[in-house]
C-alpha cells in the first residue's frame, strides 16, 4: 500500500510501498481513504515542532468509506461514510463520560499506534508510527472504530474530510468552548484554515464585528468572504491598538489560531476587561509566554484554551456536515486546491506559503 512517510525532521514526505496488516479486529474497521487534509499540525511534525518516533505516516483530517469491519458488535456498516476523529475516545474514562472525550486518556499504549499498541503497517519489517493513531496520508487506514463518525452520504468526501479537524476546531472554538453569544465583538488572529473557520463561528453565533488579523493580503480577503467585518495586516498596523480603535477598548473575544508567544500575547492585549482569550493554535513545545497576570486580575481577564474545538465528534461531525448542506457554513470554497497523493510535498509548500486557504489530498 502506498503512504506519505515522514522518514527525518525537515526533509520532505516519502510516497513509499509499505507492507499492511489489512485485516480489522474486534472494534476495527478498514477505511478505503477519499480525501485528506493538507494541515498545519502535520507540518508541525514534519519540521520537528512536535517530536515523535520515525518513521511515521502523518494525516489526520480526512474521510473515507468502511469496506471491513471487524467481527463483534460495532456500529459501523459496510458501505458508511466516515469521518476520521483524530481524538480517541474509549467511551469509559472520566473524560469520556463527561461529555469531554477529546481529552480521553483511557488507552494506556502510545498515540502513535492502535489502542493495543500496533500499527499494522511496516517498513522493511520495522513498525511505522501513526499520527493520532489513524495516519491518513495513505490509501488504506485499519483503525479503532471509535475513530470513525459516520455521516450523510450526498457529503463531498472532500468537505467531509476538513470537517474532521479544521472545521471542528474552529467552528467547535466558538460555539462549544466560549459560547460566544450573539452581538458579541469577536477577534481571530491567523486566517489559514482552522482561522477561517473560527471567522465563520463567530458569524454563525451572531458576533456584532468580526476582526481578522493576518500577515497575508489574500488570507485576509479570505476572511471577508467567510463573514469577517474588519481586516487588520499586522505587518502594517499595530493590531492592539487598530483593534481597540474599532471595538472601543478591546474585544469580548479572541482567538489565536497561531500558537506563537507574539499571537498569544495579543489576543490577551486585545481582549477589553472581563472579556476572553483563547488559544486555538498548538504551540511549539518549546513555547513559553511571559504573561502579566496583575493586569488580568485586574481587569478580570480570562485565558483559556481549546483543543479539537472542545467537540464531541460523535454528535458534532453530523450538525457540522448538515450545517454545510444547508448552506449555514461555506466548506465547499475553502477547498482551493486539491492534490494527489503524490503532490503532497506540492501541498505542504503551498500551505507553507500561505497560498492556499485548505488543500486537500484526493483519492480515486
Amino acid at each position: 500500500m502506498k503512504a506519505a512517510v515522514l522518514r527525518e525532521i525537515n526533509k520532505p514526505l516519502e510516497i513509499l510501498d509499505l507492507e499492511f496488516d489489512a485485516a480489522p479486529r474486534a472494534g476495527e474497521a478498514r477505511v478505503r481513504m477519499k480525501a485528506t487534509g493538507v494541515c498545519m499540525s502535520d507540518w508541525h511534525y514534519m519540521v520537528g515542532d512536535w517530536p515523535n518516533k520515525l518513521p511515521i505516516v502523518l494525516g489526520h483530517e480526512a474521510a473515507g468509506i468502511v469496506e471491513e469491519v471487524g467481527p463483534g458488535p460495532s456500529h459501523l456498516s459496510v458501505g458508511d461514510h466516515v469521518i476520521f476523529s483524530f481524538a480517541s475516545h474509549c467511551g469509559h474514562c472520566r473524560y469520556c463520560n463527561s461529555g469531554r472525550s477529546v481529552l480521553c486518556n483511557g488507552h494506556k499504549t502510545p498515540p502513535t499506534g492502535l489502542p493495543d499498541g500496533t500499527s499494522r503497517l511496516k517498513l522493511n519489517g520495522e513498525p511505522v508510527s501513526l499520527m493520532a493513531r489513524i495516519g491518513t496520508f495513505r490509501e488504506q487506514v485499519v483503525c479503532s472504530a471509535e475513530n470513525l463518525v459516520p455521516v450523510r452520504k450526498d457529503l463531498p468526501w472532500t468537505v467531509a474530510a476538513i470537517i474532521g479537524c479544521s472545521v471542528a476546531t474552529g467552528v467547535g472554538a466558538v460555539t462549544r468552548h466560549a459560547r460566544v453569544p450573539a452581538g458579541a465583538s469577536v477577534m481571530v488572529v491567523g486566517c489559514g484554515g482552522v482561522g477561517l473557520n473560527i471567522v465563520q463561528g463567530a458569524r454563525l453565533a451572531g458576533a456584532s464585528k468580526i476582526i481578522a488579523v493576518d500577515l497575508l493580503d489574500n488570507k485576509l480577503e479570505y476572511a471577508k468572504q467567510y463573514g469577517a467585518t474588519h481586516t487588520i495586516n499586522g505587518k502594517t498596523e499595530n493590531v492592539v491598538k487598530a483593534v481597540r480603535a474599532l471595538t472601543g477598548g478591546g474585544v469580548d473575544h479572541a482567538f489565536d489560531a497561531i500558537g506563537s508567544e507574539a499571537t498569544i500575547l495579543q489576543i490577551v492585549d486585545c481582549v477589553a476587561p472581563g472579556g476572553q482569550a483563547t488559544m486555538v493554535g498548538i504551540p511549539a513545545v518549546t513555547t513559553r509566554v511571559p504573561i502579566a497576570p496583575a493586569s488580568m486580575v485586574f481587569q478580570e481577564k480570562s485565558l483559556t484554551t481549546s483543543f479539537y474545538g472542545s467537540v464531541q465528534p460523535d454528535i458534532d461531525f453530523p450538525i457540522l456536515a448538515d450545517l454545510a448542506m444547508e448552506g449555514k457554513l461555506d466548506l465547499t470554497s475553502l477547498i482551493s486546491r486539491t492534490y494527489r497523493l503524490d503532490e503532497i510535498n506540492e501541498g505542504f509548500e503551498q500551505l507553507r506559503k500561505g497560498g492556499v486557504a485548505r488543500g486537500v489530498i484526493v483519492f480515486d
